[in-house]
């Protein structure tokens, strides 16, 4: 996990101990508009996930959660818009919008609220404060009224199992095939890790209508395992270990025979302990694959319990409501798994790569 202090020596790291040279502002300039390119985006979602549906609607372009102050009218029937009223003598005023009349509109001064006046509508301009709606994020989760429509906690249970037990399968899985593949020598091994390395050339969506039978036979339509197993063995995840494990000395499994280890001992006590690094790679790709896969689950679960995250975010949107405000918060929150693994598990990912490949 990257500390403080790493941050702060990476922030303070300069081309010459003696000063800062053009290059160092360069690159600092160059990172920053990176950082902002990326980062800048989602930003921007978290604060239009807290906005008003009205101000969403008006396709209000200000980064805050601006939104009209309101009054409630003298008879409590409605609300009633604040907007700031700029005399013919220059003063201003605060006052409250009654209704239109022409090129006017009827208003009443908040300091004097039962006198009507008429003022033009070029000289009101609105009042507008910060007001975070974070009901947006409250509703669907634990409101009564959005719960009934959008069960968000059964689909993140749902995408939530999905994900860890596709990951732990994928992790095992794959390491065995490349532990077969990088430690045994059979006759056809490397023709076969070339065949499954040109898989990838495949499109997926090439695959779909035969899969699609494939898991309808064995009756595992509408049912979340129908979603995990069909992608468990990935060639990216075969490749990718057996490249890391080859890289490990012979003599350590030799060694291990010669005491009597068994094979599923040594692949469980030697090789995954070893291989950690470029497991924590694939364990960060199987969750980011699973977690944001859209298409095959949409395929095969047409029954809302069982919806992931992500098909449930695309049935939220009504034909008559579209509900973007909740769409948003809810799409916010979709990326905080994703982010907590990257964080716990970013210090294997450089040792992962770089040594994936290196004999």
């Amino acid at each position: 996990m990257i500390t403080t202090t790493d941050v702060s020596s990476f922030l303070t790291r300069r081309r010459s101990p003696h000063g800062w040279h053009w290059t160092d502002w360069l690159s600092y300039a160059y990172l920053a508009v990176g950082v902002l390119l990326v980062l800048l985006p989602i930003f921007w979602m978290f604060m239009s996930s807290i906005k008003s549906p009205r101000a969403l609607v008006e396709n209000d372009p200000r980064l805050l959660p601006y939104e009209q102050l309101t009054i409630p009218a003298a008879d409590g029937s409605r609300q009633l818009g604040v907007f700031i009223w700029t005399k013919p003598d220059g003063s201003k005023a605060d006052v409250a919008f009654v209704g239109p009349r022409g090129a006017n509109a009827r208003v009443y001064e908040l300091a004097n609220p039962s006198e009507i006046i008429e003022v033009p509508r070029t000289a009101l301009a609105r009042k507008d404060i910060i007001q975070p709606r974070f009901e947006n994020y409250t509703d669907p989760t634990i409101g009564s009224t959005q719960s009934r429509t959008f069960n968000f906690l059964r689909y993140f249970w749902n995408s939530t199992f999905v994900t860890v037990v596709a990951t732990l399968l994928t992790l095992v899985v794959n390491a065995m095939a490349a532990f077969a593949l990088s430690k045994y020598k059979f006759r056809g091994r490397d023709a076969m890790v070339i065949v499954i390395v040109s898989t990838l050339l495949i499109p997926p969506t090439v695959i779909l209508v035969p899969l699609f039978m494939t898991v309808s036979k064995l009756g595992m339509l509408n049912s979340l395992w129908g979603v995990i197993i069909p992608a468990i063995a990935t060639p990216t995840g075969v490749f990718l270990l057996r490249q890391y494990m080859l890289t490990i000395p012979d003599e350590l499994l030799e060694a291990a025979r010669m005491d009597g280890a068994s094979e599923w001992k040594i692949f469980w006590r030697i090789m995954l302990p070893l291989s950690l690094p470029a497991l924590s790679v694939l364990a960060i790709l199987s969750v980011m694959w699973r977690w944001n896969d859209f298409m095959w689950p949409l395929i095969v679960l047409t029954q809302s319990e069982v919806f992931t995250l992500q098909l449930g975010l695309s049935t939220f949107k009504g034909e008559l409501n579209d509900n973007m405000h909740y769409l948003l918060a809810m799409t916010v929150l979709t990326l905080l798994p994703v982010t907590l693994v990257f964080v716990f598990l970013q210090k294997h990912i450089t040792t992962g790569i770089a040594n994936t490949g290196l004999k």
